[in-house]
Protein backbone atom coordinates (compact mmCIF):
# COMPACT_ATOMS: atom_id res chain seq x y z
CA UNK A 1 0.00 0.00 0.00
CA UNK A 2 1.44 3.62 -0.55
CA UNK A 3 2.49 5.66 1.85
CA UNK A 4 -0.25 8.41 1.74
CA UNK A 5 -3.04 6.07 2.97
CA UNK A 6 -0.90 3.98 5.41
CA UNK A 7 -0.17 3.65 9.04
CA UNK A 8 2.53 2.29 10.37
CA UNK A 9 1.24 -0.45 12.99
CA UNK A 10 -0.89 -1.99 10.60
CA UNK A 11 2.19 -1.57 8.26
CA UNK A 12 4.34 -3.52 10.14
CA UNK A 13 2.23 -6.74 10.31
CA UNK A 14 2.62 -7.25 6.70
CA UNK A 15 6.19 -6.67 6.32
CA UNK A 16 8.30 -9.46 5.22
CA UNK A 17 10.28 -9.36 8.18
CA UNK A 18 7.36 -9.62 10.58
CA UNK A 19 6.16 -12.51 7.80
CA UNK A 20 9.47 -14.73 8.48
CA UNK A 21 9.56 -14.24 12.29
CA UNK A 22 5.73 -15.93 12.52
CA UNK A 23 7.26 -18.23 9.89
CA UNK A 24 9.81 -19.11 12.60
CA UNK A 25 7.17 -19.07 15.38
CA UNK A 26 5.25 -21.87 13.67
CA UNK A 27 8.36 -23.94 12.92
CA UNK A 28 10.02 -23.73 16.21
CA UNK A 29 6.87 -24.22 18.11
CA UNK A 30 6.06 -27.22 15.82
CA UNK A 31 9.51 -28.45 16.65
CA UNK A 32 8.74 -27.87 20.38
CA UNK A 33 5.64 -30.34 20.34
CA UNK A 34 7.90 -32.86 18.27
CA UNK A 35 10.05 -32.95 20.63
CA UNK A 36 7.22 -33.29 23.54
CA UNK A 37 5.98 -36.54 21.16
CA UNK A 38 9.82 -37.65 21.24
CA UNK A 39 9.58 -38.04 17.23
CA UNK A 40 12.51 -35.29 16.88
CA UNK A 41 15.37 -35.08 19.31
CA UNK A 42 14.86 -32.49 22.15
CA UNK A 43 18.82 -30.61 21.47
CA UNK A 44 17.60 -30.30 18.08
CA UNK A 45 13.99 -28.54 19.31
CA UNK A 46 15.86 -26.21 21.34
CA UNK A 47 18.44 -25.94 18.48
CA UNK A 48 16.01 -24.21 16.40
CA UNK A 49 15.24 -21.46 19.17
CA UNK A 50 18.96 -20.27 18.87
CA UNK A 51 17.25 -18.07 15.79
CA UNK A 52 15.25 -16.59 18.24
CA UNK A 53 16.99 -13.26 18.53
CA UNK A 54 18.14 -13.25 14.05
CA UNK A 55 17.07 -10.48 12.04
CA UNK A 56 16.28 -12.61 9.08
CA UNK A 57 17.95 -11.12 6.04
CA UNK A 58 14.87 -10.76 3.27
CA UNK A 59 17.28 -9.68 1.08
CA UNK A 60 18.83 -13.39 1.21
CA UNK A 61 15.96 -15.08 1.67
CA UNK A 62 14.61 -13.80 -1.83
CA UNK A 63 18.27 -14.38 -2.96
CA UNK A 64 17.45 -18.17 -2.34
CA UNK A 65 13.95 -17.76 -3.23
CA UNK A 66 15.40 -16.64 -6.82
CA UNK A 67 17.00 -20.23 -6.85
CA UNK A 68 14.40 -22.31 -5.79
CA UNK A 69 11.76 -20.63 -6.98
CA UNK A 70 10.08 -21.45 -3.82
CA UNK A 71 9.45 -19.06 -0.65
CA UNK A 72 9.20 -21.65 2.41
CA UNK A 73 11.82 -23.67 0.85
CA UNK A 74 14.15 -20.70 1.19
CA UNK A 75 13.26 -19.73 4.23
CA UNK A 76 14.08 -23.21 5.57
CA UNK A 77 17.30 -22.76 4.09
CA UNK A 78 18.47 -19.47 5.72
CA UNK A 79 17.03 -20.72 8.89
CA UNK A 80 19.62 -23.80 8.53
CA UNK A 81 22.41 -20.73 8.04
CA UNK A 82 21.76 -19.74 11.51
CA UNK A 83 20.84 -22.50 13.23
CA UNK A 84 22.98 -25.67 11.75
CA UNK A 85 22.48 -27.87 8.76
CA UNK A 86 22.15 -30.97 10.99
CA UNK A 87 20.67 -29.18 14.01
CA UNK A 88 18.10 -27.93 11.52
CA UNK A 89 17.40 -31.03 9.91
CA UNK A 90 13.69 -32.37 11.88
CA UNK A 91 12.64 -28.68 11.19
CA UNK A 92 9.16 -28.78 9.15
CA UNK A 93 8.88 -32.76 10.15
CA UNK A 94 5.91 -33.67 8.23
CA UNK A 95 4.42 -30.40 7.41
CA UNK A 96 3.59 -28.82 4.51
CA UNK A 97 4.05 -24.84 3.08
CA UNK A 98 0.60 -24.07 3.62
CA UNK A 99 1.00 -25.09 7.07
CA UNK A 100 2.99 -22.47 7.50
CA UNK A 101 1.80 -20.14 5.04
CA UNK A 102 -2.21 -20.31 5.84
CA UNK A 103 -1.14 -19.93 9.63
CA UNK A 104 0.64 -16.88 9.60
CA UNK A 105 -1.79 -15.45 7.25
CA UNK A 106 -4.40 -15.63 10.06
CA UNK A 107 -2.00 -14.53 12.82
CA UNK A 108 -1.68 -11.83 10.54
CA UNK A 109 -5.09 -10.86 9.95
CA UNK A 110 -5.77 -11.53 13.92
CA UNK A 111 -3.56 -8.82 14.43
CA UNK A 112 -4.88 -6.52 12.03
CA UNK A 113 -8.62 -7.11 13.58
CA UNK A 114 -6.99 -5.70 16.58
CA UNK A 115 -5.95 -2.66 15.39
CA UNK A 116 -9.32 -2.32 13.16
CA UNK A 117 -11.65 -3.30 16.35
CA UNK A 118 -9.80 -0.23 18.21
CA UNK A 119 -10.13 1.79 15.49
CA UNK A 120 -13.72 1.35 15.34
CA UNK A 121 -13.60 1.78 18.84
CA UNK A 122 -12.11 5.18 18.75
CA UNK A 123 -14.21 5.93 15.71
CA UNK A 124 -17.60 5.33 18.58
CA UNK A 125 -16.28 7.34 21.37
CA UNK A 126 -16.16 10.68 18.58
CA UNK A 127 -19.68 9.92 17.14
CA UNK A 128 -21.11 9.35 20.90
CA UNK A 129 -19.32 12.48 22.19
CA UNK A 130 -21.07 14.74 18.78
CA UNK A 131 -24.47 13.14 19.22
CA UNK A 132 -24.61 13.70 22.80
CA UNK A 133 -23.65 17.30 21.81
CA UNK A 134 -26.22 17.73 19.91
CA UNK A 135 -28.40 15.83 20.97
CA UNK A 136 -31.46 18.70 20.63
CA UNK A 137 -30.16 20.80 17.97
CA UNK A 138 -32.67 20.67 15.59
CA UNK A 139 -32.39 20.24 11.32
CA UNK A 140 -34.26 19.03 8.50
CA UNK A 141 -34.60 15.64 7.63
CA UNK A 142 -34.46 14.79 4.24
CA UNK A 143 -35.68 11.65 2.09
CA UNK A 144 -34.59 11.53 -1.82
CA UNK A 145 -32.43 15.20 -1.39
CA UNK A 146 -36.19 16.79 -0.47
CA UNK A 147 -36.94 17.99 3.12
CA UNK A 148 -38.63 16.05 4.71
CA UNK A 149 -39.41 16.47 8.65
CA UNK A 150 -37.27 17.87 11.56
CA UNK A 151 -35.30 15.76 12.83
CA UNK A 152 -31.99 16.33 15.28
CA UNK A 153 -27.76 16.16 14.67
CA UNK A 154 -27.31 14.59 17.53
CA UNK A 155 -30.16 11.65 15.93
CA UNK A 156 -27.23 11.71 12.96
CA UNK A 157 -24.16 11.18 14.71
CA UNK A 158 -26.26 8.40 16.78
CA UNK A 159 -27.29 6.65 13.82
CA UNK A 160 -23.72 5.85 12.42
CA UNK A 161 -22.79 5.42 15.83
CA UNK A 162 -25.26 2.49 15.71
CA UNK A 163 -24.24 1.82 12.49
CA UNK A 164 -20.59 0.88 13.51
CA UNK A 165 -21.13 -0.27 16.56
CA UNK A 166 -22.59 -3.25 14.61
CA UNK A 167 -19.47 -2.91 12.51
CA UNK A 168 -17.96 -3.23 15.89
CA UNK A 169 -19.07 -6.86 16.55
CA UNK A 170 -18.65 -8.03 12.72
CA UNK A 171 -15.28 -7.10 13.53
CA UNK A 172 -15.38 -9.22 16.33
CA UNK A 173 -17.24 -12.06 15.09
CA UNK A 174 -14.39 -11.53 11.87
CA UNK A 175 -11.76 -11.97 13.94
CA UNK A 176 -13.12 -14.89 15.23
CA UNK A 177 -13.58 -16.27 11.84
CA UNK A 178 -10.10 -16.55 10.70
CA UNK A 179 -8.55 -17.20 14.00
CA UNK A 180 -7.81 -20.97 12.95
CA UNK A 181 -4.34 -22.70 12.63
CA UNK A 182 -3.20 -26.12 10.56
CA UNK A 183 -0.97 -27.86 10.96
CA UNK A 184 -1.90 -31.00 9.07
CA UNK A 185 0.59 -32.08 6.64
CA UNK A 186 -0.08 -32.76 3.40
CA UNK A 187 -3.62 -33.07 1.86
CA UNK A 188 -4.51 -32.46 5.38
CA UNK A 189 -4.68 -35.82 6.67
CA UNK A 190 -2.26 -35.62 9.53
CA UNK A 191 -0.72 -38.21 8.00
CA UNK A 192 2.96 -37.60 9.07
CA UNK A 193 2.08 -35.47 12.05
CA UNK A 194 0.36 -36.03 15.01
CA UNK A 195 -2.67 -33.54 15.73
CA UNK A 196 -0.85 -32.54 19.13
CA UNK A 197 1.55 -30.81 17.15
CA UNK A 198 -1.13 -28.55 15.61
CA UNK A 199 -2.73 -28.32 19.28
CA UNK A 200 0.37 -26.46 20.44
CA UNK A 201 1.24 -24.43 17.47
CA UNK A 202 -2.28 -22.93 17.56
CA UNK A 203 -2.23 -22.20 21.03
CA UNK A 204 1.32 -20.54 21.56
CA UNK A 205 -0.49 -18.16 18.63
CA UNK A 206 -3.43 -17.53 19.95
CA UNK A 207 -5.01 -19.89 17.34
CA UNK A 208 -7.63 -22.65 17.37
CA UNK A 209 -7.21 -25.64 15.67
CA UNK A 210 -8.59 -25.77 12.01
CA UNK A 211 -11.44 -28.17 12.80
CA UNK A 212 -10.79 -29.82 9.32
CA UNK A 213 -8.41 -28.70 6.60
CA UNK A 214 -7.41 -29.96 3.27
CA UNK A 215 -3.81 -28.80 2.33
CA UNK A 216 -5.41 -25.22 2.94
CA UNK A 217 -7.90 -23.54 5.95
CA UNK A 218 -10.41 -23.34 3.88
CA UNK A 219 -11.18 -19.79 2.36
CA UNK A 220 -14.79 -19.63 3.12
CA UNK A 221 -13.50 -18.23 6.35
CA UNK A 222 -11.57 -14.95 4.75
CA UNK A 223 -14.08 -14.52 1.97
CA UNK A 224 -16.17 -13.63 5.57
CA UNK A 225 -13.17 -11.63 6.95
CA UNK A 226 -13.05 -9.41 4.25
CA UNK A 227 -16.89 -9.47 3.21
CA UNK A 228 -16.81 -7.98 6.91
CA UNK A 229 -14.63 -5.24 5.79
CA UNK A 230 -16.57 -4.66 2.64
CA UNK A 231 -19.09 -3.91 5.27
CA UNK A 232 -17.10 -1.24 7.50
CA UNK A 233 -15.95 0.29 4.27
CA UNK A 234 -19.41 1.31 2.81
CA UNK A 235 -20.38 2.51 6.29
CA UNK A 236 -17.29 4.99 6.64
CA UNK A 237 -18.57 5.72 2.93
CA UNK A 238 -22.23 6.41 4.15
CA UNK A 239 -21.31 8.84 6.81
CA UNK A 240 -18.83 10.83 4.54
CA UNK A 241 -21.49 10.93 2.08
CA UNK A 242 -23.55 13.08 4.49
CA UNK A 243 -20.59 15.03 5.59
CA UNK A 244 -20.39 15.94 1.91
CA UNK A 245 -23.64 17.05 1.37
CA UNK A 246 -23.97 18.80 4.53
CA UNK A 247 -21.03 21.04 3.57
CA UNK A 248 -22.27 21.55 -0.21
CA UNK A 249 -22.58 25.66 -0.08
CA UNK A 250 -26.09 25.88 -0.16
CA UNK A 251 -26.56 23.36 2.34
CA UNK A 252 -23.49 24.33 5.08
CA UNK A 253 -25.09 22.45 8.02
CA UNK A 254 -21.62 21.45 9.22
CA UNK A 255 -18.13 20.76 7.44
CA UNK A 256 -14.90 19.34 7.71
CA UNK A 257 -12.32 21.55 9.83
CA UNK A 258 -9.98 23.84 7.42
CA UNK A 259 -6.75 24.44 9.09
CA UNK A 260 -4.96 27.22 9.18
CA UNK A 261 -2.89 27.61 6.24
CA UNK A 262 -5.36 25.15 3.90
CA UNK A 263 -6.12 25.69 0.33
CA UNK A 264 -9.15 24.15 -0.71
CA UNK A 265 -8.13 25.49 -4.86
CA UNK A 266 -5.27 25.66 -6.75
CA UNK A 267 -7.79 28.35 -8.91
CA UNK A 268 -10.19 29.86 -6.59
CA UNK A 269 -8.69 31.12 -3.05
CA UNK A 270 -12.76 31.22 -1.65
CA UNK A 271 -12.67 27.48 -1.96
CA UNK A 272 -13.22 25.07 1.31
CA UNK A 273 -13.58 21.96 -0.51
CA UNK A 274 -14.80 18.14 2.09
CA UNK A 275 -11.35 16.57 0.71
CA UNK A 276 -11.23 14.23 3.44
CA UNK A 277 -14.58 12.74 3.07
CA UNK A 278 -14.29 12.75 -0.75
CA UNK A 279 -11.02 10.66 -0.26
CA UNK A 280 -12.91 8.49 2.03
CA UNK A 281 -15.27 7.25 -0.25
CA UNK A 282 -12.25 6.73 -2.74
CA UNK A 283 -10.83 4.53 -0.01
CA UNK A 284 -13.72 2.28 0.67
CA UNK A 285 -14.13 1.74 -2.83
CA UNK A 286 -10.77 0.12 -2.67
CA UNK A 287 -11.22 -1.87 0.65
CA UNK A 288 -14.90 -3.65 -1.63
CA UNK A 289 -12.26 -4.28 -4.17
CA UNK A 290 -10.88 -6.94 -2.26
CA UNK A 291 -14.55 -8.32 -1.29
CA UNK A 292 -15.03 -10.10 -5.05
CA UNK A 293 -11.40 -12.21 -5.73
CA UNK A 294 -11.59 -13.14 -1.33
CA UNK A 295 -14.98 -15.02 -2.44
CA UNK A 296 -13.96 -15.94 -5.27
CA UNK A 297 -10.52 -17.56 -3.39
CA UNK A 298 -13.23 -20.16 -2.10
CA UNK A 299 -13.35 -22.54 -4.83
CA UNK A 300 -10.12 -24.70 -5.13
CA UNK A 301 -9.49 -27.38 -7.07
CA UNK A 302 -9.69 -30.72 -5.15
CA UNK A 303 -7.10 -30.67 -1.97
CA UNK A 304 -5.52 -27.33 -2.88
CA UNK A 305 -4.23 -25.03 -5.48
CA UNK A 306 -2.94 -21.56 -5.22
CA UNK A 307 -4.95 -19.72 -7.09
CA UNK A 308 -5.56 -18.03 -4.10
CA UNK A 309 -1.97 -17.12 -3.10
CA UNK A 310 -0.94 -14.06 -5.31
CA UNK A 311 -4.52 -12.49 -4.54
CA UNK A 312 -4.03 -12.79 -0.65
CA UNK A 313 -0.70 -11.42 -0.90
CA UNK A 314 -2.76 -8.39 -2.74
CA UNK A 315 -5.98 -7.86 -1.08
CA UNK A 316 -4.49 -8.92 3.26
CA UNK A 317 -2.13 -5.80 3.14
CA UNK A 318 -4.08 -3.38 0.97
CA UNK A 319 -7.10 -3.73 2.60
CA UNK A 320 -6.74 -3.55 6.54
CA UNK A 321 -4.38 -0.88 5.74
CA UNK A 322 -6.43 0.91 3.79
CA UNK A 323 -9.01 0.44 6.13
CA UNK A 324 -7.05 0.95 9.23
CA UNK A 325 -5.96 4.43 7.51
CA UNK A 326 -10.10 5.29 6.62
CA UNK A 327 -11.65 4.26 10.04
CA UNK A 328 -8.65 7.06 11.95
CA UNK A 329 -9.01 9.89 8.96
CA UNK A 330 -12.86 9.38 10.08
CA UNK A 331 -12.47 9.32 13.61
CA UNK A 332 -10.56 13.12 12.95
CA UNK A 333 -13.09 14.16 10.52
CA UNK A 334 -16.40 13.85 13.09
CA UNK A 335 -14.29 14.69 16.18
CA UNK A 336 -12.89 18.25 14.31
CA UNK A 337 -16.53 19.02 12.62
CA UNK A 338 -17.77 21.93 12.53
CA UNK A 339 -21.64 22.06 13.21
CA UNK A 340 -24.08 25.59 11.84
CA UNK A 341 -26.99 25.37 13.94
CA UNK A 342 -28.55 28.72 12.77
CA UNK A 343 -27.58 27.30 8.67
CA UNK A 344 -29.98 24.09 9.93
CA UNK A 345 -32.92 26.44 10.90
CA UNK A 346 -32.04 28.53 7.89
CA UNK A 347 -32.61 25.77 5.91
CA UNK A 348 -35.94 24.36 7.59
CA UNK A 349 -37.64 27.73 7.04
CA UNK A 350 -36.69 27.96 3.04
CA UNK A 351 -40.21 26.76 2.90
CA UNK A 352 -41.93 28.06 5.92
CA UNK A 353 -43.61 25.61 7.55
CA UNK A 354 -43.70 23.50 5.01
CA UNK A 355 -42.34 20.65 6.60
CA UNK A 356 -45.58 20.42 8.88
CA UNK A 357 -47.70 18.44 6.26
CA UNK A 358 -48.04 15.40 7.39
CA UNK A 359 -49.30 17.08 11.07
CA UNK A 360 -51.65 18.64 9.41
CA UNK A 361 -52.79 15.67 7.04
CA UNK A 362 -53.47 13.47 10.63
CA UNK A 363 -54.76 16.50 12.57
CA UNK A 364 -57.95 16.76 9.25
CA UNK A 365 -58.04 13.26 9.01
CA UNK A 366 -58.85 12.84 12.86
CA UNK A 367 -61.19 15.83 12.57
CA UNK A 368 -63.71 13.80 9.92
CA UNK A 369 -61.96 13.97 6.60
CA UNK A 370 -61.23 11.80 4.26
CA UNK A 371 -57.77 10.71 3.85
CA UNK A 372 -58.11 11.81 0.26
CA UNK A 373 -59.75 14.75 0.66
CA UNK A 374 -57.28 15.43 3.50
CA UNK A 375 -54.70 15.15 1.73
CA UNK A 376 -55.80 17.01 -1.39
CA UNK A 377 -56.10 19.92 1.20
CA UNK A 378 -53.10 19.85 2.50
CA UNK A 379 -50.97 19.55 -1.15
CA UNK A 380 -52.99 22.28 -2.79
CA UNK A 381 -51.98 24.62 -0.02
CA UNK A 382 -48.23 23.06 0.43
CA UNK A 383 -47.99 23.88 -3.56
CA UNK A 384 -48.44 27.35 -3.31
CA UNK A 385 -45.42 27.51 -0.96
CA UNK A 386 -43.37 25.65 -3.25
CA UNK A 387 -43.98 27.97 -6.10
CA UNK A 388 -43.94 31.32 -4.15
CA UNK A 389 -42.73 30.75 -0.90
CA UNK A 390 -45.48 31.94 1.31
CA UNK A 391 -46.25 30.83 4.56
CA UNK A 392 -47.28 27.11 4.53
CA UNK A 393 -49.50 28.23 8.03
CA UNK A 394 -50.88 31.52 6.22
CA UNK A 395 -51.82 29.77 3.28
CA UNK A 396 -54.22 26.80 5.98
CA UNK A 397 -55.78 29.88 7.91
CA UNK A 398 -56.87 31.17 4.15
CA UNK A 399 -58.58 27.90 2.88
CA UNK A 400 -62.13 27.41 4.36
CA UNK A 401 -62.10 23.89 3.86
CA UNK A 402 -59.33 23.52 6.20
CA UNK A 403 -60.86 25.93 8.62
CA UNK A 404 -64.15 23.65 8.37
CA UNK A 405 -62.75 21.13 10.01
CA UNK A 406 -59.90 22.36 11.81
CA UNK A 407 -60.17 25.97 14.10
CA UNK A 408 -57.21 28.23 13.83
CA UNK A 409 -55.71 27.50 17.45
CA UNK A 410 -56.26 23.79 16.12
CA UNK A 411 -54.01 24.91 12.94
CA UNK A 412 -51.90 27.22 15.54
CA UNK A 413 -50.63 23.73 17.48
CA UNK A 414 -49.40 22.21 14.37
CA UNK A 415 -46.62 24.12 13.83
CA UNK A 416 -44.63 23.19 17.15
CA UNK A 417 -41.24 22.35 16.63
CA UNK A 418 -40.52 20.34 19.76
CA UNK A 419 -43.38 17.64 18.96
CA UNK A 420 -40.89 16.22 16.26
CA UNK A 421 -38.21 15.74 19.21
CA UNK A 422 -40.21 14.46 22.16
CA UNK A 423 -38.97 10.79 21.78
CA UNK A 424 -34.99 11.54 21.16
CA UNK A 425 -34.37 10.64 24.43
CA UNK A 426 -35.68 7.08 24.29
CA UNK A 427 -33.82 6.98 20.86
CA UNK A 428 -31.28 7.69 22.61
CA UNK A 429 -31.37 4.95 25.11
CA UNK A 430 -31.91 2.49 22.58
CA UNK A 431 -28.82 3.77 21.31
CA UNK A 432 -26.30 4.37 23.90
CA UNK A 433 -28.12 2.78 27.14
CA UNK A 434 -30.33 3.99 29.62
CA UNK A 435 -27.13 5.72 31.39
Amino acid sequence: MIPRYSRPDMVAIWEPATKFRIWFEIEAHACDAMADLGVIPRENAQAVWKAKDVEFDVARIDEIEAVTKHDVIAFLTHLAEHVGSDEARFVHQGMTSSDVLDTCFNVQLTRAADLLIADIEALLGALKRRAIEHKDTVRIGRSHGIHAEPTTMGLTFARFYAEMDRNLSRMRDARAEVATGAISGAVGTFANIDPAVEEHVCDKLGLVPEPISTQVIPRDRHAAFFATLGVVASSIENIATEIRHMQRTEVLEGAEFFSMGQKGSSAMPHKKNPVLTENLTGLARMVRSAVIPAMENVALWHERDISHSSVERMIGPDATITLDFALARLAGVIDKMLIFPDNMMDNMNKFPGLVMSQRVLLALTQAGVSREDAYSYVQRNALKVWEHRTDFKEELLADPDVLAALSAEEIEAKFDLGYHTKHVDTIFARVFGKD
